[in-house]
């Protein structure tokens, strides 16, 4: 269904949501209740959260929690993101191969069965013509959905790199959008989403993120946050894109060869941070840039464009090497109005498209 791996079930986000707003715990008989299930199988519901890393306490006399319970839920999220267009679409994982593929293979299954009731819908208006029978139009699709998990095994990252999730310390989130957008226009969605990280972040942590072009959110010149955007398009419309977020949030240390060039917020500010307020905050960001959008992209995307100059060391005046083409040494000098980075070089201006970009 998705890598071989099962959605959460909604069981243990009820149980979770019971013991966070009990007071002094629960009964099995009442725990049971809330959760919608039968008195016996409430050590199996605990022993799941407990595998989520929710640290329940008790047994047949009562239950609590008995430390962090910091694992974004579906029925967890649901208060933090009424009203936004991914409010009842979260999908929640403890495991998945890859959150970003799992959202591009249920975009296409949704185009597919679109097509194929719009296709049903057009023959019943061509037999019925002539008569008011014939009701409703194109199938409708859901604007926004998610998907999380506590790890992944195979996360990707741009060009192919892979992305290392550690269970649990981290943000490993796919959205899918149907936004009003041509397809040269999906690279402002992908800075879209870079402010909406930095935004998020500031709103939890109170630490700003750094934006390297075009998909990086770091700190102290290393990356904590990486972005991969995809996208299925026709020649002069999007489907829909996939944007995938990668956080390193609570994570304490990295391997050797990564130590360099990754960090997490909790090693920037010395503390651990909520995941569920960052994932909630990220949402209502999205939603923010995707409503932004909405109202007109020429005018939105001259206001992306300047917001992430504006958080960005990288954009201008920074001298860079870049990858494509071979390689080549410069210094930004902005962005131009599709939202691909200029620089400076000693043979004149030129105009990254999609290679990595590296201060030296």
């Amino acid at each position: 269904m998705n890598d071989g791996t099962l959605p959460t079930q909604a069981r243990l986000g009820r149980a979770l949501l019971a013991l966070r707003e009990s007071d002094g715990g629960l009964s099995t008989r009442q725990w049971a209740a809330a959760a919608g299930v039968a008195e016996d199988d409430i050590c199996q519901l605990a022993a799941e959260l407990r595998a989520l890393g929710v640290e329940v306490e008790g047994a047949a006399a009562g239950w609590r929690l008995a430390g962090e319970a910091d694992v974004a839920l579906p029925e967890v999220l649901a208060p933090k993101i009424a009203g936004t267009i991914f409010a009842g679409a979260v999908r929640h994982f403890s495991t998945i191969g890859s959150t970003n593929a799992a959202a591009m293979r249920a975009g296409a299954e949704a185009e597919a069965a679109a097509q194929k009731a719009n296709q049903k819908t057009t023959q019943n208006a061509i037999q019925n013509a002539g008569h008011d029978v014939v009701q409703g139009g194109k199938q409708e699709r859901k604007r926004g959905a998610v998907w999380l998990a506590e790890e992944q095994t195979a996360g990707k990252g741009r060009a192919g790199h892979v992305w290392k999730s550690n269970p649990r310390d981290g943000i490993y989130c796919s959205v899918l959008l149907r936004p009003r957008l041509a397809p040269v226009d999906v690279i402002v969605w992908s800075l879209a989403a870079g402010l909406a990280v930095v935004e998020a972040v500031h709103e939890v942590t109170g630490l700003w993120g750094d934006l390297r072009w075009p998909n990086d959110v770091m700190m102290g010149g290393r990356k904590f946050c990486g972005i991969l955007t995809e996208l299925n398009a026709e020649v002069t419309r999007v489907r829909y894109v996939v944007v995938g977020v990668g956080m390193n949030v609570n994570n304490q240390e990295f391997p050797p060869e990564l130590e360099a060039i990754a960090t997490s917020l909790a090693m920037e500010a010395g503390r651990r941070f909520p995941r569920v307020e960052l994932v909630a905050s990220l949402l209502r960001a999205l939603d923010r840039e995707q409503a932004a959008l909405e109202d007109g992209v020429g005018a939105a995307r001259e206001r992306i464009l300047r917001r992430f100059e504006q958080h960005s060391s990288y954009c201008c005046g920074c001298a860079v090497e870049v990858e494509e083409d071979g390689g080549y040494l410069g210094v930004t000098r902005g962005l131009d109005e599709r939202g691909f980075l200029r620089i400076e070089t000693a043979r004149g201006m030129r105009t990254v498209l999609s290679g990595g970009v590296r201060k030296r």
